[in-house]
């Protein structure tokens, strides 16, 4: 009998433990949550400023009545190093047709996204988020991370991943001013 009063102890024990554990990590998980809203396609666009790599400031709201086509980035990232010099290409082709290209790196040192810049021939302005706080407006979780921004500033299309350059191209087309 002793013995089976201690097995029922313990089990009780067990779920008990369980239990609590489920109750705090929900606890916990709801105190950390993000501050920022997901950003879906159809919001408004978050405005920043941010300065490039020449020291210039740039506020998406300065790009209004053009299809803005905003890339987050790192220096690590292997996608972001294959499409880098599509996008380059791409720009040329639609920088004077009304799309401009904002590439925003994620708090990396300015020595490393020059040396990027320059290696891959970034000739679009290229933007350091030294505190991160765009990236956190903008809730971008894995790099490369683009969004479509329409030329009245709303989101159209949020990608995530590599993009081809036949990708590129269409998704430049779209924001496209008529």
């Amino acid at each position: 009998m002793n013995n089976k009063k201690k097995n029922r102890f313990m089990m009780r024990l067990i779920v008990l433990i369980v239990l609590t554990s489920a109750i705090v990590f929900t606890i916990y998980n709801s105190l950390t949550k993000e501050k920022h809203d997901v950003l879906k396609v159809g919001d408004d666009a978050p405005d920043f400023a941010l300065v490039d790599l020449n020291g210039e400031s740039h506020k998406l709201s300065d790009y209004k009545g053009q299809g803005v086509f905003l890339n987050f980035w790192g220096t690590w990232c292997a996608p972001c190093k294959k499409e880098m010099p599509a996008m380059g290409r791409q720009y040329e082709v639609y920088k004077d047709q009304g799309v401009q290209i904002l590439a925003v790196n994620i708090a990396e040192s300015d020595l490393k996204v020059r040396t990027f810049a320059e290696q891959y021939g970034m000739i679009f302005p290229t933007l350091i988020d030294k505190t991160k706080g765009v990236m956190q407006s903008y809730n971008i979780k894995p790099l490369p991370t683009t969004l479509l921004i329409n030329t009245e500033g709303k989101i159209v299309k949020i990608i995530t991943g590599e993009m081809s350059e036949e990708d590129i191209q269409g998704y430049m087309e779209s924001i496209k001013p008529i």
